[in-house]
């Protein structure tokens, strides 16, 4: 079957956080929105079709996951991903970012540091500060060859109060595949200073054709057994209304203590049409997400080349994988904030400003691109538009 993703349905009007929340997020309602992470396309039909097939039963009571369900996600996984999990390390989580406050609350105490490599996904700030935790920084590199994580810093952060690190891999937002001699060189470190790895994989889908995502936990035994992994179909089949994700966790005690966090906070029992979109989305999912990242490699394209044609004020860093795009617009002279205001008011198009993925992120800007290529060219233009008519 082939799926179009030149057409999207009218998203507004429908309680859509993406794009009947412009004017309260942007101060108006007309912007074109190109901030938050899920997509203007479709949710797949097969996915549609077995909620509708659900529906047909009138009783929506306490449910369970049953077999099928964690079968659809390690055989995802394994043909994916080249990982080999075992139903016993998985465990459920109301989506990532509610894994990442729980994982806080599991593994670590009020007053312990734990790592972050900004410019990150900013709930990964929340997540520390909101439970009295010190937040530490070890900020990527940016160089020649790309955004780097940095093994000598991580090494000069660490002190005897690190008990966690949280990993954005693939990285949002610069949009890196870490390699698995990367993986594995932080995973030596982390082994080495006993500190747990949080590893959000929820990007880990969302490639870029000749991309291949190594999740951190196979990198080897000893890192699986310091290594809590965050996955979902949220993402890459924009499901992100179901609030269904699943947390990959080989080591008992680490196990252990996650589920006491979860049972302990009442949010184990899921709901019935995350499981039953999550289970079809694994089961029948990989054609479309094929095409999918296909389409989405030619929004990059179309950005790298428009950038590099008509607007050199503003470089685009290449993805490996997500559909954002991180824009270097520090030629533009402008801070942060007189960026934000000339995209929203001068531009009419809505990112997400870069200082608020943390240090680093100053002067840049966060596009998404999963949205149809005409909706990508009017954006463009506007910003070109707008830059022409500066002064």
């Amino acid at each position: 079957m082939i799926y179009n993703f030149d057409e999207a349905p009218d998203r507004q009007n429908t309680d859509c956080l993406k794009w009947d929340k412009r004017d309260e997020v942007f101060g108006r309602a007309d912007v074109i929105p190109m901030w938050i992470a899920d997509m203007d396309f479709p949710t797949p039909p097969f996915i549609i079709e077995a909620l509708r097939e659900r529906l047909d039963h009138e009783i929506l009571g306490y449910s369970y996951r049953p077999d099928s369900y964690f079968d659809s996600f390690i055989k995802w996984v394994s043909s994916l991903h080249g990982w080999d999990i075992r139903r016993e390390w998985i465990e459920f989580s109301p989506g990532v970012v509610p894994a990442l406050n729980m994982c806080t609350l599991a593994f670590t105490s009020p007053g312990d540091e734990i790592i972050i490599q900004p410019p990150v996904y900013p709930p990964f700030f929340g997540a520390v500060n909101d439970h009295g935790r010190k937040l530490v920084f070890n900020p990527l590199v940016e160089t020649e060859a790309g955004w780097m994580m940095d093994p000598d810093g991580l090494r000069r952060a660490i002190t005897p109060r690190s008990r966690m690190l949280i990993l954005s891999n693939p990285h949002n937002p610069v949009g890196r595949v870490w390699t698995r001699d990367e993986l594995a060189g932080l995973a030596e470190i982390c082994i080495e200073k006993g500190i747990v790895i949080l590893s959000d994989e929820i990007h880990s889908d969302l490639l870029l054709p000749g991309m291949k995502h190594v999740p951190l936990a196979s990198v080897s035994e000893n890192a699986s057994a310091v290594t809590v992994t965050c996955m979902a179909p949220s993402k890459t089949f924009n499901l992100a209304g179901l609030s269904t994700s699943s947390m990959v966790i080989s080591d008992p005690g680490l196990m252990a203590k996650y589920r006491k966090t979860l049972i302990g906070l009442h949010m184990h029992l899921g709901n019935i049409f995350g499981n039953i979109a999550s289970e079809a989305a694994y089961t029948h999912g990989r054609e479309w997400l094929s095409q999918l990242m296909r389409y989405v490699e030619g929004n990059v394209n179309l950005v790298m080349d428009f950038c590099h044609e008509r607007l050199p004020q503003i470089r685009p860093v290449r993805p490996e994988a997500t559909y954002m795009i991180w824009l270097d617009c520090r030629a533009m002279g402008m801070s942060g904030t007189e960026l934000n205001q000339f995209f929203v008011e001068r531009a009419g198009v809505g990112m997400n400003e870069g200082s608020r993925f943390g240090p680093g992120g100053e002067g840049f800007m966060r596009m998404n691109l999963a949205c149809p290529r005409a909706t990508v060219v009017s954006a463009l233009e506007q910003i070109e538009n707008a830059i022409k008519n500066k002064g």
